[in-house]
């Protein structure tokens, strides 16, 4: 599933968007990640906590007749969608009782793909080309990484996805999976001591040079700050990481008749005005259940209201580090295999679920369990982050 090739013909048409929004992201697996809803269908941006139907942000959207591609404008396959996958669904509208929708177009992307440098578990993060990347209760690693965060070494090469936070100069990890025939690297991130004599500039340190890009193949307007996805050589040279492809890292949702909107503050002004990843806020009349305390720069948010010209108009402001506390459940739906009763363990869309704890039965028992046999899943991570422990299993 994993193939990244370089930006050709499609880039022309992506860099019309450089200095606009990747919309509403989400920090953490489970916390979801936005779904507006207006009368000409709805938009929704986060990571994948469910499947049986791509379930992002609490609602279910139908994916058997929507188009797929990653963010280096490939046709990709429903069957590439993975849990924890940073995703952006265009649907139709929301049907509020069901929570659900009929998904249009689903795009895909990561954040950085390369080597792994150092791993840290006590600070529970883990340095990937020079990007710190901080692993949470919530980030799901691919079954491949048996152990987890403890299963990354360096040299290992993975494939990131999660929430660009400039801010902090880090990445929350979604998802985290082994990418280790890569044939290029990847990263996004806000451009810092841009030369444009040399054509070079860092992204958190890591120094690129641009210098043999075409100028139809750069951005208009590099600025210190602008955020940016750039592919990169696998090696380096004296030191140098070598574009090979580079584009503006955000677009701006369109307007929408209802927005909810979780990410990073990028930009802080006041508490009644800030960004996120770039979108305006105007909080002026919204409420702030969790007091308005925690609302600072870097801050991870949850913001609800319409967006009107690029702007949010919010109508309530949420703190969503305490969505980091504990364990988000997860969702699953679909027809059992690989049943293994020793290790009370089956498959399910791509990942492994375990039984063997405290599990509630609906409509059957352990011993209805069959390969085939149609369920709905509901757990949360195992302490490696790689297998589903089950919490309810129903039969269908």
């Amino acid at each position: 599933m994993k193939t990244h090739t370089t930006w050709t013909g499609a880039l022309r048409g992506l860099i019309a968007t450089t200095s606009a929004l990747l919309a509403a992201t989400a920090i953490v697996a489970g916390c979801g990640g936005g779904v507006g809803s207006g009368g000409t269908g709805s938009f929704a941006s986060g990571p994948i906590t469910g499947f049986g139907s791509v379930i992002v942000g609490g609602v279910r959207f139908d994916d058997s007749s929507a188009s797929v591609a990653d963010d280096d404008g490939n046709v990709r396959s429903r069957s590439d969608l993975r849990l924890g996958m940073m995703v952006e669904i265009d649907a139709g509208q929301v049907t509020r009782a069901a929570a659900s929708a009929l998904a249009r177009r689903i795009r895909w992307g990561s954040e950085i793909v390369g080597p792994v440098e150092s791993v840290s578990t006590g600070a529970s993060t883990v340095q990937v080309l020079g990007q710190t990347v901080l692993v949470t209760t919530s980030t799901v690693f691919d079954d491949s990484l048996s152990g987890g965060l403890a299963a990354l070494e360096p040299g290992q090469v993975v494939e990131v996805h999660g929430i660009l936070d400039p801010a902090n100069g880090r990445v929350v990890a979604t998802r985290i999976e082994a990418e280790n025939a890569a044939a290029v690297y990847k990263l996004r991130g806000a451009i810092d001591n841009l030369d444009t004599t040399t054509r070079t500039f860092t992204i958190n340190g890591e120094l690129i040079s641009y210098a043999g890009l075409p100028a139809a193949m750069v951005p208009p307007g590099l600025t210190k700050g602008q955020i940016v996805r750039v592919l990169l050589q696998t090696g380096q040279a004296d030191g140098v990481w070598v574009a090979t492809g580079l584009r503006g890292g955000l677009r701006l949702p369109e307007a929408r008749r209802e927005a909810h909107v979780e990410g990073v503050i990028t930009v802080f002004t006041s508490v009644r005005s800030f960004e996120i990843n770039g979108l305006l806020v105007d909080a002026s009349q919204a409420s702030f259940p969790d007091g308005s305390a925690g609302i600072t720069l870097g801050s991870r948010v949850e913001v609800e209201g319409t967006v009107d010209n690029g702007t949010l108009v919010a109508t309530k402001v949420e703190v969503e580090e305490r969505r980091d506390m504990g364990h988000r459940q997860m969702e699953l739906h679909g027809a059992m295999g690989d049943l293994d009763t020793a290790d009370k363990t089956f498959a399910l869309r791509g990942v492994t679920v375990w039984y063997g704890g405290q599990v509630q039965f609906r409509d059957g028992s352990e011993a209805t369990l069959a390969n085939g046999r149609q369920v709905e899943v509901k757990g949360v991570l195992g302490s490696d982050r790689t297998r589903l422990d089950a919490r309810r299993i129903e039969f269908k």
